[in-house]
Order: C-alpha cells, then structure tokens, then sequence
C-alpha cells in the first residue's frame, strides 16, 4: 500500500514516525507499506537467515537480519534478510551493534508475496546495488525461482534444484542449492 502524504514527507520526518506493522518504507518520498508476510514467506526468511547465520556469524565473517530497517541514498527500506560483512555492522563505541543501520547491506534478500509488485521489489534491489550492495537475491516461491542480480545489475535465473547458488564473495562458504531452500516449505 502506498501512502502519498498531502505534504510530500522528507526522509527524516518518516524516520520520525512510529513504526508500522508490516513495516513501511520511504522510496522516493512516498511512504510504501510493505505486504503482511504470510506462510511461504515467513517459512524462507526464517530458515534463510538460520541457514546464513549458521555458516557465517562463527566465524565473524557476516550476519542476516530479518525485517531490518537500513536507511541510504535517501531511502530507508526494510528488506526481508539483509547480509552485513562482520566488519561493517555498525557498532556503539562499546561493541554493542546500532540499532540505526544507515548504510547498505553487503547482500539484500528480497521474498516475492503473493500480490506484492515484482517490480518495486527489484527496484529497491537495484537501489541497494547502486550504494554498494554486492548482491541481490529474489526467491519466488510461487514458482520456485530465484532471480540473483549482480553488483553491476546483470541478472541470472535459477530454478533446477541442484544449483548451488551464487553468493558474494565475502559469503563463499554458504552453499545452498535452489532445491533445498524450496524444500523447506515442505517442512
């Protein structure tokens, strides 16, 4: 849902409203709610951000943030699992990680919702490529596909279910296969 204030709102002052539940985003000065997450949905983000976690934040080489707000390059989006290399989560001067992220993740993983517009989700994708993002993934449940955009914005299509995806570099321990991660909805 889109919500087109009767005052176009800067980015500050929709970082100066309350949350919403699903969240919204600020993308070109319109304020976007994003769908209600539903079964399939809920069901890939969790075990994705398991699965990353499980292989990258031991050894402090990333870690995956479910619904996590990152605001740049004048928009603040809520991808569904964002990727930080260890080194750029931001960090209170005690080590605590920030709860304002204000810069792009290493890797945006977007999960297509029923009804949800393919294109704003890419669109955002694309943003993020272009403030220094190394990766965007679109998994598509509904036709079990994930679409893997590259940080010069080349897109390749996966489907059969023994392809190891490709990950950034910073991520080459993960390795999952498209067949597994659909998989999981069986569960």
């Amino acid at each position: 849902m889109v919500q087109t204030p009767t005052k176009p709102l800067t980015l500050a002052e929709f970082l100066a409203l309350p949350e919403t539940t699903p969240a919204s985003e600020y993308v070109d000065g319109a304020i976007v709610q994003k769908p209600v997450p539903q079964g399939e949905h809920s069901t890939l983000q969790g075990d994705l951000v398991t699965a990353l976690n499980a292989v990258l934040k031991p050894p402090k080489v990333g870690r995956a943030y479910p619904e996590l707000r990152c605001t740049f390059g004048g928009r603040s989006v809520v991808p569904d699992v964002s990727l930080f290399r260890w080194d750029r989560i931001p960090r209170r001067a005690d080590g605590r990680v920030e709860n304002a992220f204000n810069i792009a993740p290493d890797w945006i993983i977007e999960i297509l919702s029923p009804q949800q517009s393919q294109t704003k989700v890419i669109r955002n994708i694309f943003h993020g490529l272009d403030h220094g993002t190394a990766m965007g993934w679109l998994v598509d449940p509904e036709e079990s596909f994930i679409f893997v955009y590259g940080a010069d914005k080349s897109v390749q299509g996966f489907e059969a279910a023994e392809v190891v995806l490709p990950v950034p570099a910073f991520a080459e321990a993960v390795q999952l296969q498209v067949g597994e991660i659909f998989s999981w909805l069986q569960a």
